[in-house]
């Protein structure tokens, strides 16, 4: 099950244009996310709020882990090495955290401004494992280059 992408890509570029504010950009990126990628079942943000440390930001789904250090879980990894993170099976993970019992797979991956500024990570959680495809990475690789350039 694949989104469509070019919708997707459409809506979230329209909805977005001219916004600089990352929050209001996390919020609206979520939703939309989350609404139209079949296999998310939490959808959400994680800020970078201090050295090596991410805090919940804008999501989409049952609660989230509200503080992450850089050190632990998936999240934690792709902030600390700057590398997207497709895991098919959670529980083969050293050190996830399991936020929620239910999730079987993870995409994350690095959010950064123009400059180059780590802003935080988008999470994909999904219920299914193996949820998430290389054309996931390619298309939210280049979707979030594309919304956060003038982030701030």
């Amino acid at each position: 099950m694949t989104p469509d992408y070019d919708t997707l890509r459409d809506q979230i570029i329209a909805l977005t244009h001219g916004e600089t504010d990352a929050v209001a950009l996390m919020a609206t990126l979520a939703c939309e996310i989350h609404q139209h990628h079949p296999l998310s079942d939490w959808t959400g943000f994680y800020r970078v709020v201090a050295p090596e440390l991410l805090k919940i930001g804008p999501y989409q789904g049952g609660h989230g882990c509200l503080v992450i250090p850089f050190s632990r879980g998936v999240c934690g990894a792709c902030a600390r090495t700057g590398e997207i993170q497709n895991v098919p099976d959670v529980d083969a993970f050293p050190g996830h955290i399991a936020c929620a019992s239910s999730t079987r797979s993870e995409l994350v991956l690095p959010v950064r401004n123009g400059k180059g500024q780590l802003l935080g990570v988008l999470d994909l959680d999904s219920d299914t494992p193996a949820a998430f495809t290389k054309a996931d990475e390619t298309f939210f690789t280049e979707l979030l280059a594309t919304v956060f350039k003038d982030a701030a």
